[in-house]
C-alpha cells in the first residue's frame, strides 16, 4: 500500500497535475478532497468530467464516475467485490476505494485517454424496441450504426498510417510523380489525336472503334450473365439434393422414432408456446401499452423548456435519493415478523425471473440455432463451390476443436507472458526514471559541494580522466592485438617463403643448367652469324656488280626501242618490259614504274598499322585489368617493408637497451668487488 501511495504522489506531482503533495499531506486529505482529486484525474482523461463536484449532487457525481469507470473497463479489486459497497465508498470518498482507482488510472493515462476518446463515438446509444418500429427512427438508427462502423474503419486506417511510417514528404513525392505521369499521359493522348487527325476518315474509324469496344463490353457482360446462370443452376441443383437428403433423413427419423418420444417433444413445445401465449407475451404487451400511454401523455402535454427538464431531473434525483434512504432504513430495521413472507416473496420473484430468463434464453437459442443452420448451409454451399471439400463431422470435428482449444490455451499463456513482460517493462522504466532523477540530484549536490570547496569541475575532470584512461587501455589492447596479428602474418609469410624456396630449389637447379647450355649455344650462334654475314657481304657485292651490268643492258635496249622502233610497236615493248621486270630487283626505277603501284604499298602499310593498333589495345586492356591488383600488391609490399623496418628498429633498440643494462650490471658488479 505504501508503494501504491508513493506512486500516486509522484504521478500527481508531475505534469499536468503539479499538486506538490508528499505522503503526509496526501494521506491527510479529506473525503471531498479525495473525490475532487479523483475527478481531476478523470477530467484529464476525459475533458467532459472536468467539473467541480461541489456544484452537483453526490448521486450525480457517483453515477458520472461509475459510468466513466465502466467505459474505461475498471474492475474493483478483490477486497471490494460487492458493487454496492464500492458505490457507497465512491460516494463517501473512502480511501480504500479511491486509492486503488487513482493508482489504476495513473498507471495507464495515455491508454485510457484513447479509450475515452473512442467511447465518445463507439458507445452505442440503446434505443427501445418500441421506438424502432417507427420507420424514421429505424432509418436514423441504421444511419447511426453505419456511421459508427465507418468511424471504426477510419480510426483503424489512421492508426495503420501512424504505425506504417509514411511521411508527408513521401506522399508529396508520390503525388508529384503521379501528376507528372498524368501530364505525360495527357501529352501522349494529344499527340495521338494529332496523329489520328491526319488520317483520312478518322471520325468514321473512331466511331467504328467505339462500337467495337461497346460490343466487347457487351460480350463480356453476356459471358458473365451466362456464368451467373450456370452458378444459379448449380446452386439450385445443390439445394434440391440437400432437400431430398433432408427428406430422407426425416423419413428415417420418423421410422426409427417412437410415439412416446414424439409426444414428449410435442408436449414440451406446447408447454413452451402456452407459456409464451399466456404469460410472457401478455406481460410484454401490457408493458408496451403502458409505455405507449405514457408517451402519448408526454406528447399531449405542452412543450417543456430546458429549465423545466432540469427541475424534473432534480425532483427525480431527490425521489431516488429518498427511495434509497427508505430502503436502507428498512434494511437496517429488518423486522423479523415479515422475514418469512419476504423470503417467500423474494424466492417467488427469483423463480419467476429465472423462468422468464430461461424462456428468453430458449427462444434466443432457437433463433440462434436457426441462424446457425442457415449459416451452415451457406458455408457448405460455399465449400462445395470452391473445391467440393466435405464438412468435418464426428471425430474429425472433435479433433479439430481440441486442436483449436490447445492453440487457444497456448495463445492465452503467451498473452499473459506478454502482459507480465509489459508490466515489468513499465516497472523497469519507472525505476530508470527514478534512478535518473536521483543521479541528477546527486550531481547537483556534488556540484554545489565542489563550488563550496572551491574545486568546481573536479568530478567532471575525474570522469574525463577515467574515460580517457579507459579509451587509452582499449587502444593499447587494440594495438597489441594488431601487433600480434602482424607478427602472426610475418610468421606465416616466412613459412610460405621457405616452402616456396624449398619447392623452387630443384627448378632453380635445372634452370642454372639450362642457362649454361643457353650461353654455349648463344656463343656458337654468334660465331655462325659472323661467318654468315661475311659470306653474305661477298655475295651481295658480286650481285650488285651483276645487276649494274644487267641494268645498263636493259636501259640500252630501252633507249634503242624508243629511238628506232615505230610508235605502233610500243605495246609490244611494254609487254617486254613487264617480262624483264621479273628478272630485275624491285628497288629499281623501271620495276617501280611498271610493276608496283602506290595503292598496294599504302594498303600494306595501313594493314600493318591496324594490326599494330590491335596489339597495343589488347596490351592496354591487360594493363588496365591488372593495374588495381598490382597497385594493391605494391601497397602491401610497401606496408610489409615498413613493418619489417619498424621491427628492425625495435630489435636494434632492444639490443641497445640490453647492452646498456649489461654494462650497468657489470659496472655494479665492479663496484661491489671494489
Amino acid at each position: 500500500m505504501s508503494d501504491q501511495i508513493q506512486f500516486i504522489v509522484e504521478k500527481l506531482n508531475q505534469e499536468p497535475f503539479r499538486k506538490n503533495y508528499n505522503l503526509i499531506t496526501f494521506d491527510s486529505l479529506e473525503s471531498m478532497q479525495l473525490l475532487q482529486l479523483l475527478n481531476d484525474v478523470l477530467g484529464e482523461i476525459d475533458p467532459k468530467h472536468a467539473v467541480d463536484i461541489r456544484e452537483e449532487l453526490p448521486e450525480q457525481t457517483a453515477k458520472r464516475m461509475l459510468s466513466l469507470l465502466g467505459i474505461l473497463k475498471y474492475k474493483p479489486p478483490g477486497s471490494i467485490s460487492d458493487l454496492s459497497a464500492f458505490r457507497q465508498g465512491l460516494v463517501t470518498g473512502s480511501k480504500p476505494v479511491i486509492h486503488p482507482v487513482l493508482h489504476w488510472l495513473l498507471q495507464r493515462t495515455n491508454e485510457l485517454k484513447k479509450r475515452a476518446y473512442l467511447a465518445r463515438f463507439l458507445v452505442k446509444l440503446e434505443v427501445p424496441a418500441e421506438f424502432l418500429q417507427d420507420d424514421t427512427v429505424a432509418d436514423i438508427n441504421k444511419q447511426y450504426e453505419e456511421l459508427m462502423e465507418a468511424f471504426k474503419n477510419l480510426h483503424k486506417e489512421c492508426e495503420q498510417l501512424k504505425t506504417s511510417g509514411l511521411s508527408t514528404a513521401e506522399i508529396r513525392r508520390d503525388i508529384s510523380a503521379m501528376e507528372e505521369e498524368k501530364d505525360q499521359l495527357i501529352k501522349r493522348v494529344e499527340r495521338l489525336k494529332k496523329r489520328v487527325e491526319t488520317v483520312q476518315n478518322h471520325q468514321r474509324m473512331l466511331e467504328i472503334a467505339r462500337q467495337l469496344r461497346l460490343e466487347k463490353e457487351r460480350e463480356e457482360s453476356l459471358a458473365q450473365q451466362k456464368q451467373e446462370q450456370k452458378n444459379q443452376l448449380f446452386h439450385t441443383e445443390q439445394r434440391l439434393q440437400r432437400a431430398q437428403l433432408q427428406l430422407k433423413e426425416m423419413h428415417h427419423a420418423v421410422v426409427d422414432s417412437k410415439p412416446e418420444s414424439l409426444m414428449k417433444k410435442l408436449e414440451e413445445e406446447i408447454n413452451f408456446n402456452s407459456y409464451l401465449v399466456t404469460e410472457k407475451i401478455p406481460r410484454e404487451l401490457e408493458s408496451k401499452k403502458n409505455s405507449t400511454y405514457f408517451l402519448q401523455k408526454v406528447v399531449a402535454e405542452p412543450a417543456m423548456s430546458q429549465s423545466d427538464l432540469n427541475a424534473l431531473e432534480i425532483k427525480i434525483n431527490e425521489v431516488n435519493a429518498q427511495i434509497n434512504q427508505l430502503i436502507e432504513k428498512r434494511m437496517m430495521k429488518y423486522e423479523p415478523i415479515d422475514s418469512k413472507f419476504s423470503m417467500y416473496r423474494q424466492q417467488a420473484s427469483i423463480i419467476s425471473r429465472k423462468k422468464e430468463a430461461k424462456a428468453e434464453e430458449l427462444q434466443a437459442a432457437k433463433e440462434e440455432m436457426a441462424s446457425a443452420e442457415r449459416q451452415m448451409l451457406q458455408k457448405t454451399n460455399e465449400a462445395h463451390e470452391l473445391e467440393g471439400s466435405e464438412v468435418l463431422k464426428g471425430d474429425e470435428f472433435k479433433h479439430y476443436v481440441n486442436k483449436l482449444r490447445s492453440k487457444n490455451t497456448f495463445y492465452k499463456k503467451k498473452r499473459l507472458e506478454i502482459a507480465e513482460i509489459t508490466a515489468e517493462y513499465g516497472i523497469l522504466q519507472r525505476t530508470e526514471e527514478l534512478l535518473k532523477q536521483r543521479h541528477e540530484a546527486i550531481q547537483q549536490q556534488l556540484q554545489a559541494i565542489e563550488d563550496k570547496k572551491g574545486i568546481s569541475g573536479y568530478s567532471y575532470t575525474q570522469e574525463e580522466l577515467e574515460r580517457v584512461s579507459a579509451v587509452k587501455s582499449e587502444m593499447d589492447e587494440i594495438k597489441g592485438r594488431t601487433l600480434d596479428n602482424m607478427s602472426e602474418m610475418v610468421k606465416k609469410l616466412n613459412i610460405t617463403v621457405a616452402e616456396k624456396k624449398a619447392s623452387l630449389a630443384p627448378v632453380i637447379k635445372e634452370l642454372r643448367q639450362l642457362r649454361q647450355k643457353c650461353q654455349e649455344l648463344t656463343q656458337e650462334c654468334d660465331e655462325k652469324k659472323i661467318q654468315y654475314d661475311s659470306c653474305a657481304a661477298g655475295l651481295e657485292s658480286n650481285r650488285s656488280t651483276l645487276e649494274q651490268v644487267r641494268w645498263w643492258r636493259v636501259s640500252s635496249c630501252f633507249l634503242f626501242y624508243l629511238i628506232y622502233v615505230p610508235p605502233n610497236t610500243f605495246i609490244i615493248f611494254h609487254a617486254c618490259i613487264i617480262v624483264l621486270s621479273y628478272y630485275i630487283e624491285p628497288n629499281k626505277i623501271i620495276i617501280k614504274l611498271f610493276s608496283i603501284s602506290f595503292r598496294e604499298q599504302y594498303t600494306r602499310m595501313i594493314l600493318e598499322q591496324e594490326n599494330l593498333g590491335k596489339k597495343l589495345r589488347e596490351k592496354q586492356k591487360v594493363v588496365r585489368e591488372s593495374h588495381g591488383p598490382n597497385m594493391k600488391q605494391i601497397k602491401m609490399w610497401q606496408d610489409f617493408e615498413q613493418l619489417m623496418e619498424c621491427k628492425r628498429e625495435c630489435f636494434l633498440k632492444q639490443q641497445n637497451q640490453t647492452a646498456i643494462g649489461q654494462v650497468i650490471q657489470e659496472g655494479g658488479k665492479d663496484r661491489l668487488v671494489l
